[in-house]
């Protein structure tokens, strides 16, 4: 089967008959550049939000087909949309489990005993309560958190967020406070 998309963006040289260069490139070269450079960065900050790197990596295929879609991937914004979408994404991916979840055990006849240790036991539960309080806070905290905290620089979290870099770390400094507050008294 030919492929059209192919035919039609290149152009062959009338004398040899081989494919000549156009002066435009095609777009699937410029979104294929675009996800190498991006794929584990936009991964990571859904990884990050999600604590499972299956849920990730589905997070990550749909930023990238949404980009597709609807931006021009050599757009200058295109990589701070991902991260951007990215950390949106998995929290709405973790909002829809906290609410699977409370369905859940709504229909649970118990809860299930644990033979963990104490203090793996007392981790989970800090990393459930974090995740349940970043369900909470306002998106924008949210998705500051999530981007620093995934290895993001302030002048990427910044780009990310369309806000200036001197922005970031009062951003950064409003939403651990708004995360302290849901979480109450346990350390981070």
């Amino acid at each position: 089967m030919i492929q059209t998309h192919a035919l039609l963006s290149t152009t062959r040289d009338p004398v040899t008959g081989t494919p000549a260069r156009t002066a435009e490139p095609e777009r699937g070269s410029a979104f294929d550049s675009l996800f190498a450079a991006e794929y584990a960065r936009v991964v990571g900050i859904a990884a990050r939000i999600l604590a499972d790197p299956g849920e990730a990596e589905d997070v990550a295929q749909d930023v990238f087909l949404q980009l597709h879609r609807r931006h021009d991937p050599e757009a200058p914004f295109a990589g701070a949309w991902l991260h951007a979408a990215s950390a949106h994404a998995a929290l709405n991916v973790l909002r829809s489990r906290r609410r699977r979840e409370l369905r859940e055990r709504r229909w649970a006849a118990g809860s299930p005993a644990s033979d963990d240790p104490a203090e793996t036991v007392a981790a989970a539960d800090l990393r459930r309560r974090v995740r349940a309080a970043l369900a909470r806070i306002r998106r924008r905290h949210a998705v500051v958190l999530a981007l620093r905290h995934s290895g993001l620089s302030y002048a990427e979290v910044a780009n990310a967020l369309g806000v200036r870099v001197t922005h970031v770390g009062t951003l950064l400094r409003r939403a651990e406070v708004a995360l302290r507050k849901e979480i109450g008294d346990a350390p981070l």
